[in-house]
């Protein structure tokens, strides 16, 4: 077999500051820009956080359509909705105003519009589709987040649920990142204290899996670089934001949570969305992410305090953070010293430790988190049972992009113990 012998750093382009919303109309202007869509989701568009942001465009004149259904949590058919609106006119430009959500919707609906495919499946990751390179540029799209957790103003990676296989899959391609990425901590003022837990324990989850993943060169060598994957393994250049994402959530999630008023902790834990999103969007991510997929896809009537209440749904940051520990007990041995560094820059005290107590200690240290911050305790706090193994292990096999760069190779019967131990933590 060959292996991989290069890896490349992409990311978009970031602004943060308090306030720097309002320059998201300049920035279209330049581009001579001439109508936009815009895109948030319902609960949102009632809020300032939008109508700062069309009162940008509206001062330089930016002619816009307010698109305001995304869908959290998104499926095909919301996404598809999202592109019939944006084929609908004649847009040069999107805007996405929200969190993970609706920046990936965006980054679809540009898609889909721009370069419409033969069959939806045409795009999305093999093997449940075809994964097609996107064929050229792409219009402009600025993301403007208003969670600090998914980090995908900075990646070119859009995630929905395929509701005929109740799992959820993806779009990966470099092409799709955001043209520019606004990170404006005034935005993120009126989350709900459960929706900043999990969107920040996401942002812990993509920095300790990009940080442990594969390395890029003991990856098998496609047979052209053009279609290097963007979720390449583990780098010297990833692992510097993904070990600082770590630090910073340790000084400031539960900051965050626990007061709202804290500016300084809300604006980090924004700022180290981004930070892990340009570790794990060129290093990806790995066990706890792929397992989560049927989580998510799977659910039953679990809510989530600070959520949509229309539809049961497991946020995405729980649903990855509850199979976190298990995953990280079970990749350990893959690189034992990787895990003892990630628990240290999450802030737990490794001296005297050996690595084969790496998984544990990391282990531990997550779901010290989880408890401090009100999570369900493992996969039966969201409604799952053993019963329910079988399914959830179907559901996580299809996910090659991210299983494939887990440290250690993983099969049904690895996941079957995985998800036994994720059921149930204290």
């Amino acid at each position: 077999m060959e292996y991989e012998y290069a890896f490349e750093m992409a990311a978009s382009n970031i602004r943060f500051g308090l306030g720097a919303s309002q320059e998201v109309g300049m920035d279209l202007a330049e581009l001579d820009v001439k109508l936009v869509m815009v895109l948030t989701d319902p609960e949102l568009r009632k809020t300032p956080v939008v109508d700062r942001v069309l009162k940008a465009l509206e001062e330089q004149n930016i002619a816009h359509e307010v698109f305001d259904r995304v869908r959290v949590e998104p499926t095909d058919a919301s996404m598809m909705e999202a592109v019939d609106f944006a084929r609908s006119q004649p847009f040069d430009g999107f805007v996405a105003v929200g969190g993970g959500s609706t920046i990936d919707t965006a980054k679809v609906a540009n898609l889909y519009s721009t370069y419409p495919p033969d069959d939806f499946l045409d795009y999305v990751n093999p093997p449940i589709g075809k994964g097609l390179p996107v064929p050229g540029a792409l219009k402009p799209l600025f993301a403007l987040p208003t969670t600090a957790g998914t980090g995908s103003e900075t990646t070119g990676v859009a995630i929905f649920d395929l509701e005929r296989m109740r799992a959820k899959t993806g779009i990966a391609h470099r092409r799709l990142k955001p043209t520019l990425g606004i990170i404006d901590p005034e935005n993120t003022a009126t989350l709900p204290p459960m929706v900043a837990a999990a969107t920040g324990l996401d942002v812990l989850t993509h920095a300790v899996e990009s940080y442990t993943a594969i390395p890029f060169n003991k990856r098998p060598r496609h047979e052209h670089p053009i279609i290097r994957p963007a979720y390449q393994g583990s780098n010297p250049i990833s692992d510097i934001w993904a070990l600082e994402a770590m630090r910073m959530v340790a000084k400031f999630l539960i900051r965050e949570v626990e007061n709202p008023d804290d500016v300084e902790a809300r604006s980090m834990m924004a700022l180290a969305a981004s930070f892990a999103g340009v570790g794990f969007g060129n290093a990806g991510v790995t066990l706890p992410h792929g397992m989560s997929y049927p989580v998510s896809g799977m659910v039953r009537d679990f809510r989530a305090e600070g959520y949509p209440r229309n539809h049961a749904m497991v946020p995405h940051g729980i649903a990855v953070v509850l199979n976190a520990p298990a995953a990280f007990r079970f990749t350990a041995p893959g690189c034992p010293d990787r895990h003892l560094r990630a628990a240290q820059a999450l802030g737990a005290d490794i001296s005297g430790l050996k690595e084969e107590d790496a998984g544990e200690i990391l282990a531990d240290t997550v779901i010290g988190f989880m408890k401090r911050l009100g999570i369900p305790n493992g996969l039966n706090g969201v409604g799952y049972t053993v019963d329910d193994i079988p399914k959830l292990v179907e559901g996580t096999l299809p996910q090659h992009r991210v299983i494939k760069i887990a440290p250690r190779k993983v099969g049904p019967e690895e996941l079957n113990e995985i998800f036994a131990d994720a059921m149930r933590y204290w």
